[in-house]
């Protein structure tokens, strides 16, 4: 009994000491660090895509406001539509996107805008904003566009962390002033 204690003593000693699998212990230890961090950066960066995306839809939807908006009475519908077209990379995008535009009164600075935007429900049919309306020539105008997209690893790294709403969605709002040109 004692030679087969002794035995076993020396197995474990000897496995304690080998140094077979040590890279593995290092990779299992190391591996998921870098895992998140490599998927991390992908969630942000396409966060931030989106993001860039919507701001520039939205700008060349504004210039065509701008030049044009207060001579046509323009459409929520068609503002979007607008958008949608220049934002390649907002899934679903009519169906996310929301905008608000509205008239700033210039003798008190003030707009009938919330601190929140109202951003769409995914799951609700879209509904007319709040606050949607032309203005008149030399009007000063605020836009917010407010749209609704889901994280790439929503369980993941940064894509755990980040706000989202009920839906698991998390929200790109771009915002802009102009002032409708002149005749």
């Amino acid at each position: 009994m004692i030679g087969y204690a002794k035995k076993i003593g020396q197995r474990l000693r000897a496995f304690g000491l080998g140094e077979g699998g040590v890279a593995t212990v290092e990779f299992v230890v190391v591996f998921p660090f870098f895992v998140t961090v490599f998927l991390s950066a992908y969630e942000v960066a396409i966060m931030n895509i989106r993001a860039v995306m919507l701001e520039r839809a939205m700008d060349i939807a504004v210039r065509d406001i701008r030049i044009n908006g207060w001579k046509d009475d323009i459409a929520h519908d068609d503002v979007r539509y607008k958008i949608c077209e220049s934002a390649m990379l907002i899934p679903d995008c009519l169906d996310v996107t929301k905008i608000e535009l509205t008239r700033v009164d210039r003798d008190t600075w003030t707009t009938n805008l919330e601190m929140t935007s109202d951003c769409q429900d995914r799951e609700d049919e879209i509904k007319p904003p709040k606050n949607f309306s032309n203005g008149t020539e030399n009007d000063f105008m605020l836009i917010r566009v407010c749209s609704v997209a889901d994280a790439v690893f929503p369980t993941f790294g940064v894509g755990r962390s980040i706000p989202k709403d009920e839906k698991g969605g998390y929200v790109l709002i771009a915002s802009s002033a102009f002032v409708n040109e002149p005749q």
